[in-house]
């Protein structure tokens, strides 16, 4: 049951636009549910190019927390007072935290999120080969987070060379231009791209896929994508993308207000929303 909002309720959001078709509400509301705080989580349409008043408006009211989405990633970065790493490095911001003094600090959960949801699954990343198909702002996020827990190759693919050259300086020294050659021989393949969603199209050729490799795909939404069937059906373990999507948020919680939400509560509230939806 929802707790009763008063004047002690701590606010949370997300903005981007448009916004109506996020899961974040769900997610954060159940994970503040089951944390028994007094805190609900809604969402802003905020329009292209008024980021930094959506900042300015956090501050007048005190919100305690907002989560980023398109079209303000960059605008936000640009506008808030601090970033932390990976938001410096990827000049993106997912999640924005009010400081002590009034300040607002940036960060990047999007990356970190990923990695997470690699481990719940069992499948550590540090020292493993990584094919990362893509070079959008999913896979910048997962490549800086990649190097930052230790693989040893991140080879990127993507028809533009020039994006995926800017996804390889963020994997740091691991980081490569990849080819087919590498969807067959990695240890972990990644659809960072939106292939998939909506369709049965592949963002790679299914023969390369192998027994022994993992797989995941950022696109939740369908669970199983025609990737995910293809990597069965070759044997691998599939990872679905809504455990990015659960981790990344769980982390912006934990920066809000010190605790890490239960993740099965958060995964629950995501396949009730998105059977709602079909329906």
């Amino acid at each position: 049951m929802m707790r009763p909002i008063t004047g002690t309720t701590r606010v949370a959001a997300v903005i981007g636009n448009p916004v109506r078709h996020s899961l974040s509400p769900a997610l954060h509301n159940a994970a503040f549910a089951q944390l028994g705080l007094d805190w609900v989580y809604t969402a802003f349409d905020v329009a292209p190019g008024a980021a930094a008043d959506a900042l300015a408006a956090m501050k007048v009211l005190g919100l305690g927390g907002l989560s980023v989405t398109m079209p303000h990633k960059e605008a936000v970065a640009a506008a808030v007072d601090t970033l932390d790493p990976a938001a410096a490095a990827l000049r993106s911001v997912n999640t924005v935290v009010p400081q002590p003094g009034g300040s607002l600090m940036g960060h990047s959960t999007d990356g970190a999120g990923f990695v997470a949801s690699l481990a719940a699954a069992g499948v550590a990343v540090a020292g493993r080969s990584v094919c990362l198909l893509g070079a959008g702002a999913a896979a910048r996020s997962i490549a800086d987070a990649l190097a930052r827990a230790g693989v040893a190759r991140v080879a990127v693919i993507n028809r533009t060379f020039a994006t995926a050259q800017e996804t390889v300086r963020l994997a740091g020294v691991a980081g490569v231009i990849g080819s087919a050659a590498d969807v067959r021989d990695a240890d972990i393949v990644v659809n960072a791209t939106s292939i998939g969603m909506g369709s049965n199209d592949l963002p790679c050729d299914a023969a390369l896929l192998r027994a022994g490799q993992v797989v995941a795909d950022v696109v939740y939404h369908p669970r199983t994508t025609a990737l995910l069937v293809a990597a069965a059906a070759a044997g691998a373990t599939c990872i679905d993308g809504l455990g990015m999507l659960v981790h990344q948020a769980a982390l912006q919680q934990q920066l809000w207000h010190g605790e890490l939400p239960d993740i099965a509560a958060m995964t629950a509230a995501a396949e009730r929303e998105l059977a709602a939806r079909r329906q």
